[in-house]
C-alpha cells in the first residue's frame, strides 16, 4: 500500500474502504457515466482496483478512482473525480499520482484514460493524447445508460 501522499488525507486501496454510495451517488451526475444503474457502478468497482482519498479529521472519502487492469500490461485509469467541497486543494492531482507511481503500476506498457476536462492534470501525471488514435476502436451501446457523449 502506498504512503499517505498527503497530510490529513489517508490513500486507501482497500475496497472494502470504499465508500459505494457516494461513488454511486457522484458517478450517476457525471457527463461519462450519468444514469448508471446502482447495480452496474457496484460490479464496476469489484472488477476493478478502486482507491480513495479519505479525509482523516472526518473519516469520510473525498476523492475516487480505479483501475482497470491486467495487473501486468495494461491498465484504464477510470471515474477519477474529487467532491466538489474538497476541489481546489490539488487531490485529484495527488490521487492521480499517487496510482501512477504504485509499484506494480510502474512500467506497465500502456496506462489508458479519457477525459473531457481534466486534460492538465493527466499530462502532469505523464498522460499524452494517444500515438495512434487510429488504431483505437471502442463498441458503445446507449442502450443500458447514458454515459458519453
Amino acid at each position: 500500500m502506498a504512503e499517505d501522499p498527503i497530510p490529513g488525507f489517508e490513500f486507501v486501496e482497500d475496497p472494502a474502504r470504499i465508500d459505494r454510495d457516494l461513488v454511486y451517488g457522484f458517478l450517476s451526475e457525471t457527463y461519462w457515466a450519468g444514469g448508471i444503474p446502482r447495480e452496474i457502478c457496484d460490479a464496476a468497482i469489484d472488477g476493478s482496483v478502486p482507491f480513495g482519498l479519505i479525509e482523516r479529521s472526518t473519516g469520510a472519502q473525498v476523492a475516487f478512482a480505479r483501475l482497470v487492469t491486467d495487473r501486468a500490461t495494461f491498465a484504464w485509469l477510470a471515474d477519477v473525480f474529487v467532491v466538489e467541497s474538497h476541489r481546489g486543494q490539488g487531490l485529484g492531482k495527488v490521487l492521480v499520482d499517487t496510482i501512477v507511481d504504485l509499484p506494480w503500476l510502474v512500467g506497465m506498457r500502456r496506462v489508458l484514460l479519457a477525459t473531457a476536462d481534466a486534460h492538465s492534470i493527466y499530462e502532469r501525471a505523464g498522460f499524452s493524447p494517444l500515438a495512434y488514435p487510429a488504431r483505437f476502436m471502442e463498441k458503445l451501446d446507449r442502450r443500458y445508460y447514458a454515459g458519453p457523449e
